[in-house]
């Protein structure tokens, strides 16, 4: 590994001598290339160069120890020794992390799509909960939420909505919120107060650029339609809602909530892209072998992942038996401490199989 770390710094110095260079600094293209490059290096490069300091500062201190010195300065330095030997071993899993095969997607806007499930209109109410707290999440994090398409109730629910989020990093703070979210509640159109089940999908899908997939216009059928609203009525008087279907795979995409056709179909070709490439990169997931899958659950998202429940205001992750009680908050987008712990065990179940391979390959 520390080898590996020094090659990193290499690099890492070499782009910053090339990014310096006067030739570079008047090629945009290039210039931004290696500057993203770099970006990618500098937080290993930190860490690692403060693991060396810590690391020449314990064997400072050790050599210190054998000096004859008084019993205060004794104590003093063994303190200093266990503060040190505290942070060495924080930093190198800090670093064991930071080394973990990044997924390239990470970086990417997202496409979002909420469904109701099972519960009729309570399932649609829940949809629109969900649409709700990760929009105010994405809001909090200055974000920008754009809907993209979506099937209104007549009681303000969502049969299905689609929405695109753009902002740094927010497929990798994103991408964990895939699956089944059930709900547990009275419903407001329950007359007797008794709490039912309803569920409601979430697919967060990395929003794919026109150049990683390629559609053959021959393969879409495109209809256009009269754009409905909740209940059924029409909203506009002329065909701008766009259906578009891939015949290949079957996948049908409609938008109707711009006025223009145009910009329906944009939409929809953009959901359409995004699909097929999550199909691509579900079809490589099922492909690598078990013994190397290294996820929280299995990834499907048929996977119930979480429970909200109203009654007792807690909210259960079944991925890795986290409850927390803070419903109302997570409701209104407070989502980073449930983020944060599925991202860190899964990190902790990738850091367990890459050393377990490292064991076998040794053995």
């Amino acid at each position: 590994m520390l080898e590996k770390l020094k090659s990193i710094e290499k690099r890492f110095e070499e782009l910053t001598n090339i990014m310096g260079q006067p030739e570079v600094a008047l090629d945009f293209e290039k210039l931004q290339n290696l500057a993203k490059e770099r970006a990618s290096l500098e937080d290993i490069v930190t860490k690692y160069r403060e693991y060396r300091a810590i690391v020449k500062n314990f064997e400072d201190t050790q050599t210190l120890l054998q000096q004859g010195l008084d019993e205060e300065m004794v104590n003093l330095a063994k303190e200093e020794l266990e503060d040190l030997r505290k942070k060495r071993e924080l930093l190198l899993e800090e670093i064991k992390i930071a080394l973990l095969p990044k997924d390239p997607a990470d970086a990417k806007d997202v496409i979002v799509e909420i469904r109701a499930g099972a519960g009729g209109e309570e399932a649609a109410l829940f949809a629109s909960d969900l649409f709700r707290m990760y929009s105010r999440y994405a809001i909090s994090k200055g974000w920008k939420v754009d809907i993209m398409s979506s099937n209104e109730t007549g009681i303000k629910g969502f049969k299905e909505i689609i929405f695109e989020i753009k902002g740094k990093g927010a497929y990798s703070r994103l991408k964990y919120e895939s699956g089944v979210h059930r709900v547990q509640r009275v419903p407001v159109t329950e007359s007797s107060g008794r709490i039912h089940t309803s569920t409601a999908t979430v697919a967060v899908l990395p929003e794919a650029e026109e150049v990683e997939v390629s559609i053959d216009p021959n393969d879409l059928r495109i209809d256009t339609y009269r754009s409905g609203g909740a209940g059924g009525q029409n909203v506009n008087k002329v065909a701008s809602a766009v259906r578009i279907t891939h015949i290949p795979t079957g996948m049908v995409v409609a938008c109707q909530d711009e006025r223009s056709q145009l910009q329906n179909k944009i939409k929809a070709l953009a959901v359409l892209r995004a699909r097929l490439l999550d199909q691509e990169r579900q079809r490589q997931f099922q492909e690598v072998t078990d013994a190397r899958r290294s996820q929280v659950g299995t990834g499907e998202r048929s996977e119930k992942i979480r429970t909200y429940n109203f009654p007792q205001g807690r909210i259960s992750d079944h991925r890795i038996g986290l409850t927390v009680h803070n419903l109302p908050a997570i409701l209104e987008g407070d989502l980073d401490d449930i983020i944060d712990a599925v991202a860190t065990a899964t990190q902790a179940k990738q850091l367990a199989q890459q050393t377990n391979q490292a064991e076998a390959k040794v053995g």
